[in-house]
């Protein structure tokens, strides 16, 4: 398949390419996962239970991580039909699982993706069956061991990778403790909450969006596939100016959902993230843009136990009128053009970087 070296537009070659990877990827993570309830089976036919809570968590989904690692695997002159990058990708939807696991669970997330999210999936199993003591305790216990259990087979899948590339494995390992802080800090400003001030508070919510989810979403992955297939440091480098700004911009769009979203395409309530309590950037700018009074109103009442519906629509219409939606929308779109503009650059075929803003494109324009 030469054509990857050739300077080649063909949108219906590259949705087929897209679409057989995903294809192959679906297969790797079914059988990988039937292999695992296997194995766990083994040990107690109960235990398999948080095997068959994973495959249902990673079925379906948009799979935009395995795909940036894919087309950055391609702009570097990998092989489309080689396995590497499948198994990598697959440890990629592993780790996400488990991010969305344990993310549910510290946020007091009912639900993803229009189901019950894992800790209360497992805490219905438990007022189902009729067992002893704390539902909800039984819930967040399975869900840690989920979380731990998905971390552990993404690190299997990876490390059995059968051509191993050390600045790939870096750049694997480099993005799960990137995640771990980022998670950290999120947890931390909501913590924190008022005792931080407005001052910094944009420059902080940024920081979180980085590590917590901009790496991880965007740039770790388009910078692993290449890696896989050899990309020299220049690449590399040109892949970060492009997928960062435009991974900080998925994530900004997330923030945006998660308080604006709809209901039945996000799959989450509406408002959610204020009842979460997080401070976004789109808070953060509220925080210097809202009056006197209307900040003090978020700083005492965002994400408080007793939160009504009256002040989750309140807060809501105050992001808008004081201008903060407006504000995180315009670095949507610094960001976008920033990102899309590097992608202009690429040292990459011309098929290449088409299959990359494809990918970019959804991200950022994406409505759930």
């Amino acid at each position: 398949m030469t054509f990857f070296a050739a300077d080649t537009s063909d949108p219906e070659k590259a949705r087929e390419l897209s679409a057989d990877f995903s294809a192959r990827l679906e297969a790797l993570l079914s059988t990988f996962l039937a292999e695992q309830h296997a194995v766990i089976s083994d040990i107690a036919p109960a235990a398999a239970e948080i095997v068959t809570a994973i495959d249902e968590l990673t079925r379906g989904g948009k799979r935009l991580r395995p795909l940036f690692a894919f087309w950055g695997y391609l702009g570097a002159g990998g092989d489309p039909r080689a396995m590497d990058i499948v198994q990598a990708g697959a440890a990629l939807e592993l780790f996400q699982a488990a991010a969305l696991i344990h993310d549910d669970l510290i946020d007091r997330s009912d639900t993803r993706r229009g189901q019950p999210s894992m800790h209360r999936r497992f805490e219905s199993l438990h007022r189902a069956s009729g067992w002893h003591r704390d539902a909800s305790r039984f819930g967040e216990a399975a869900s840690i061991l989920a979380g731990d259990l998905c971390l552990s087979l993404s690190e299997q899948l990876f490390a059995t990778i059968p051509t191993p590339v050390p600045e790939a494995r870096m750049i694997f390992d480099r993005m799960r403790a990137q995640v771990m802080a980022g998670q950290y800090l999120d947890v931390l400003e909501e913590s924190a909450g008022p005792a931080y001030g407005p001052a910094e508070a944009v420059k902080r919510a940024r920081t979180i969006v980085r590590y917590k989810s901009a790496k991880y979403s965007v740039e770790n992955p388009t910078l692993l596939g290449g890696a896989l297939a050899g990309a020299p440091q220049g690449l590399l480098e040109e892949y970060s100016g492009f997928a960062l700004p435009l991974g900080e911009a998925f994530q900004l769009r997330d923030d945006v959902l998660g308080v604006f979203g709809d209901p039945a395409v996000t799959g989450k309530p509406a408002g959610d993230d204020l009842r979460e309590g997080k401070r976004t950037e789109i808070i953060a700018h509220a925080l210097t843009l809202a009056s006197s009074a209307d900040q003090e109103f978020i700083q005492t009442r965002l994400g408080a136990d007793d939160l009504q519906e009256d002040e989750v629509v309140r807060m809501r219409d105050l992001l808008e009128s004081c201008g903060a939606l407006e504000a995180t929308e315009a670095s949507i779109a610094e960001l976008s053009e920033q990102g899309l503009g590097a992608l202009d650059e690429l040292d990459v075929t011309s098929f290449a970087r088409q299959g990359l803003r494809t990918l970019g494109l959804a991200a950022i324009r994406r409505t759930s």
